[in-house]
């Protein structure tokens, strides 16, 4: 979803290869060449192979940077810097908590298994303590990066949007400055085109 996101944000044409996981085709040729940990996504640009969203997002930030939106504000080292800041907190500090408690919360009921209320409590716990960060930032940047939305905002799309989808939406919500941003990352085109993507 994050490459996708940035795809659209560039308006770059591409080539979306479904690959069916259920059969277990992300675990044999022809993805396990793209990807030895066949895992989704991968990307072949020209005769580059890249796998992992983060980086593949980055790549086509820097390598598409005169296409579509910025994403990396190339031209002022200052935003580069603080952009990449929080590229690392997203990575470092709010998925690692995050993507477990979507874990627990929607991705176990599709597995056939049980959410563990107490493992949703502690992980609601740590989670809180990122987001009162995020309040303070957001108070004083209307964007994580400072005034134009980059891909330190963008990384974040996927598992907002599955925990918006649940109980755990309370923590976003209960934070106004929170609320605004995820309001207007969620709101953009490319990534309303990854949800009808989605659909079909």
């Amino acid at each position: 979803m994050r490459v996708l996101a940035t795809l659209y944000e560039k308006g770059l044409d591409f080539e979306l290869v479904p690959v069916d996981m259920k059969a277990g085709a992300h675990k044999q040729e022809p993805l396990i060449s793209l990807n030895p940990f066949g895992q989704i996504p991968a990307l072949l640009d020209g005769d580059l192979t890249l796998f992992e969203s983060r980086a593949i997002t980055e790549y086509i930030a820097d390598e598409y940077n005169n296409k579509g939106e910025k994403l990396l504000c190339q031209s002022c080292k200052k935003l580069k810097a603080i952009t990449k800041v929080w590229l690392q907190v997203e990575g470092q500090q709010f998925d690692p908590i995050a993507s477990k408690l979507a874990f627990e919360r929607v991705f176990k009921g599709m597995l056939g298994m049980t959410t563990d209320p107490a493992t949703v409590e502690d992980l609601e716990a740590k989670l809180v303590k990122v987001l009162d960060i995020y309040e303070a930032r957001l108070s004083k940047s209307p964007i994580l990066a400072g005034d134009c939305f980059t891909l330190a905002d963008l990384h974040h799309l996927p598992i907002i949007y599955y925990l918006m989808g649940t109980d755990s939406k309370k923590l976003f919500e209960s934070r106004p400055k929170v609320s605004e941003w995820i309001k207007k990352i969620t709101a953009r085109p490319s990534w309303v085109k990854v949800l009808n993507l989605q659909k079909q």
